[in-house]
């Protein structure tokens, strides 16, 4: 297929570039050139300007893969709907709040086109292992993009359809308000080991037989492993967590439901505090484990 990534970020480059590999057409751009430079030289087709991305598909149907933040894609929707042909399909393929989603459904729709949500998990890891991707939006659109996620989701990664617009966001926030609890569990445990009653146990052994078929088995335990294989105490993590919006997302609708989810909201505390200078050793391990999967900045 013939698809446009727009947003060549730590995710939308990897996308980007799965796709290429994987024998689609993709049409590379981004809000500055560099990036674009770099996919051009992989041998992507490179778009400077959306008008560009516009010009690429001739008279193929237009798809575009938007990947940016959150807190912009109101005003990329905005742009792209004054240039895109009725009938194209944009994909918001970023961690956007499921009810934003759902009124930005309603205005693609208007200007004759659609937009699908897709949750995207996998990190910085996706490119290697493939993504695990939520979908939702009009079944239809679903259908005709299922060659590019069949591409994403190789070798070890999975797509499913989860309904009517916002569905895939919806349930990519929840996956993330889990991210949330497993991570501080994980944190909190091996702090525990580090700074209980029996001291200079080794971390990186615990983490080792942890992960041969342990209950606690799981990548997020591997990739905190490995932390601690290269970096055993922390040295140079100051230990502020950053909170990327979805767990408290999650809290506002488990309230308006009625719901409790104690601990997602204990997780999310921990973060809000360590932004005010609490921190220790399970917050300096909080903020390395998204490093490690998410590449985001270890010190906020």
């Amino acid at each position: 297929m013939k698809i446009a990534i727009y947003g060549l970020g730590k995710m939308g480059s990897q996308i980007a570039r799965k796709l290429h590999e994987g024998g689609h057409k993709v049409i590379a751009s981004n809000r500055s050139s560099g990036l674009v430079d770099e996919m051009k030289a992989l041998g992507l087709i490179p778009a400077y300007t959306k008008e560009e991305v516009v010009k690429s598909f001739e008279n193929e149907k237009l798809i575009i893969w938007i990947m940016v933040p959150s807190d912009v894609v109101d005003s990329e929707i905005d742009a792209w709907l004054k240039l895109i042909p009725k009938g194209s399909i944009l994909i918001d393929g970023g961690n956007s709040k499921w009810s934003d989603t759902k009124i930005r459904a309603e205005k693609v729709m208007k200007a004759g086109s659609v937009l699908v949500d897709i949750g995207t998990s996998g990190g910085v890891w996706g490119y290697k292992n493939g993504f695990s991707m939520m979908v939702g939006g009009e079944e239809n659109s679903f259908e005709i993009i299922k060659p590019i996620l069949e591409t994403l989701k190789s070798p070890e990664g999975h797509y499913e359809y989860f309904g009517e617009s916002g569905g895939g966001h919806f349930v990519k926030m929840v996956h993330n308000a889990i991210e949330y609890g497993m991570m501080e569990s994980l944190a909190e445990g091996y702090r525990l080991l580090k700074e209980g009653p029996y001291k200079n146990l080794d971390l990186y052994k615990a983490g080792v037989v942890w992960q041969h078929h342990s209950v606690i088995t799981s990548w997020l335990n591997e990739l905190t492993r490995d932390v601690l294989k290269d970096n055993p105490n922390l040295e140079g993590v100051e230990g502020s967590v950053a909170e990327s919006g979805e767990a408290r997302w999650s809290l506002e609708v488990a309230k308006e439901y009625g719901i409790e989810m104690k601990s997602i909201q204990s997780s999310f505390d921990v973060r809000l505090e360590s932004q005010k200078g609490k921190i220790n050793f399970a917050t300096k391990l909080l903020a390395s484990m998204r490093n490690a999967f998410g590449g985001h900045k270890i010190n906020q």
